[in-house]
């Protein structure tokens, strides 16, 4: 049976959205202490699964989570940074881009534990690319 409502946290987060079997369950958004972060999407069972999570600097991520992680495919905005590709376990992982939406610098390839690893290609911002292979190492 699913229910609804608020709850306050003793450090002075909250949640409001749906509840099941005492747990996060359905749509609801979680802030975090003094309105710092805040999670906006779907619950299943106490975890998130797709939504958006901001933090208080304004850095953000859209997409799917599993077990807390991002993971799945998503968008994480960072400053001048827009990561977008998959997510494995809360680091970037097996494919995405990274590009600066200053400057255009880009790159899109694969990634192993949050950091670009094995091939890809970079543009840089004064609109010149290379090739990345094994471990980052430039192509010719």
């Amino acid at each position: 049976m699913s229910t609804g409502g608020r709850f306050d946290f003793d450090d002075g987060g909250s949640y409001c959205g749906g509840w099941e079997q005492g747990k996060a369950h359905g749509r609801g958004v979680c802030t975090g202490p003094q309105g710092q972060g805040e999670y906006a999407g779907a619950w299943s069972h106490g975890f998130e699964v797709l939504g958006v999570y901001t933090w208080p600097s304004g850095n953000s991520y859209q997409g799917t989570w599993a077990q807390g992680k991002r993971h799945g495919i998503g968008v994480e905005s960072k400053g001048r940074w827009e990561y977008r590709g998959e997510w494995t376990q809360g680091f970037k992982g097996r494919y995405g881009q990274l590009e600066s939406t200053a400057s255009g610098a880009r790159y899109e390839g694969t990634w192993s534990n949050g950091l670009q690893d094995g091939y890809g290609t970079e543009t840089y911002s004064d609109g010149g690319s290379g090739a990345r292979g094994p471990r980052g190492a430039q192509v010719h």
